[in-house]
């Protein structure tokens, strides 16, 4: 798609346009995402699917944390230019419940495929993902807005930076004496209270998870 059919695409009032996600050897239809001009044109740039995200308001690539990756093959869109259709090579599975599609379920509730992989067994601990950060985020975004009287999130940002920069410190210091006792369960519990601190940190200064993730990407 040259930069003269990017113009063509009809996106709507808020400038997204819908993206299916198809997989290029099967046909099976794998997700539905939003777009928008940048996340599409990042997407043509770099041959992987990127997406903008409605609820964080933020581009994000398919895979980025957990390496299922979307290579895109080939890119049509509808015949009144408002829809995008990708076939792609998927790695990995393209739903974060493991499944290779996010269409795993009929109207019925039967589940109709198994899961690529378990998130429970790749993180068996707490069976969560990388993803809870994100929804981390969008909560504590959302308490810096709302300011919720009784919220623990919202008296951090009503006291300011001097005391978010305390309790970051201070949880660090706690991460250290948890590690020094050498007592598994305590050092996550540490390590939990101090990346929630980081969370409300970034959102202060509005540092997505992203920029951090691209910072650590450019390391490697």
């Amino acid at each position: 798609m040259s930069e003269g059919l990017l113009d063509k695409i009809r996106f709507d009032e808020q400038g997204l346009v819908p993206a299916i996600i198809q997989d290029a050897d099967s046909k099976q239809v794998l997700m539905l995402a939003y777009m928008n001009r940048n996340s599409l044109q990042k997407t043509l740039e770099t041959g992987y699917t990127w997406f903008y995200s409605r609820s964080r308001q933020s581009l994000w690539m398919k895979g980025e944390t957990s390496g299922h990756v979307q290579k895109v093959k080939q890119v049509f869109y509808d015949c009144d230019e408002d829809t995008l259709l990708f076939l792609v090579k998927q790695e990995g599975a393209a739903c974060h419940s493991g499944h290779f599609s996010c269409f795993y379920r009929t109207w019925e509730g039967e589940e109709t495929s198994d899961k690529v992989f378990a998130p429970e067994q790749t993180y068996p601990r707490r069976s969560s993902s990388p993803a809870i950060l994100y929804e981390l985020y969008d909560v504590i975004r959302l308490r810096k807005e709302i300011r919720p009287q009784g919220s623990y999130t919202s008296y951090l940002f009503n006291e300011g930076l001097d005391k978010i920069l305390k309790k970051v410190g201070e949880e660090a210091a706690e991460v250290i004496i948890a590690a020094k006792n050498t007592r598994g369960e305590e050092i996550i519990y540490e390590i939990g209270d101090l990346l929630y601190h980081l969370l409300v940190l970034m959102v202060y200064h509005d540092i997505e998870l992203g920029d951090v993730f691209g910072e650590l990407k450019s390391r490697r």
